[in-house]
């Protein structure tokens, strides 16, 4: 009998993909979107992840990929310094992250998910700067983006269309 798995790109059945560390981790290529790509096919370089920026570094790299339309990568920015920065500013960091997922997944066509992410991106930034937060932290409108996020995500609701990913990102500064 032969093999019961199917083509896994040379890799045993059942076999998991591991980082350096022994963790697990998809090794498998991306989309601009994030999303997993059969092996062995072209895809954009993932982000590093656990990467120490200085917060005005993690904006601007932030900034430069949400322009290429690539959110899901901004979002693992975000994530890098919401992990790795002061506690009292995890809830920021999280938040943005919440805002570039809410992108990714409204630019995959999740509507219901997308705007959900979108929404609670925009009601946890708006609460870190009520919190004693500021309203401009590293020059962000973190007023202004929870309108466009809230904006954005009615507009994928009244339309039921995916988001562009490129032309719907916003302005962090």
């Amino acid at each position: 009998m032969g093999s019961t798995g199917g083509d896994s790109g040379g890799r045993s059945v059942g076999a998991r993909d591991r980082d350096e560390e022994g963790r697990a981790r998809n090794a498998r290529p991306r989309d601009g979107l994030g999303r997993p790509l059969p092996y062995g096919a072209p895809g954009v370089e993932r982000q590093p992840e656990g990467v120490v920026r200085a917060p005005e570094e993690s904006v601007a790299e932030a900034q430069a990929l949400l322009d290429a339309g690539k959110p899901f990568h901004a979002h693992e920015v975000f994530e890098d310094a919401w992990k790795s920065g002061p506690e009292e500013e995890r809830a920021l960091w999280r938040g943005l992250a919440q805002l570039a997922v809410g992108l990714t997944h409204a630019a995959r066509g999740n509507v219901t998910g997308g705007a959900r992410l979108l929404r609670r991106g925009a009601a946890a930034v708006q609460e870190w700067a009520a919190d004693g937060g500021e309203a401009r932290p590293y020059g962000m409108d973190l007023d202004g983006l929870a309108r466009w996020a809230r904006g954005l995500a009615q507009d994928v609701e009244l339309t039921g269309a995916a988001a562009d990913a490129r032309g719907s990102a916003p302005r962090l500064r």
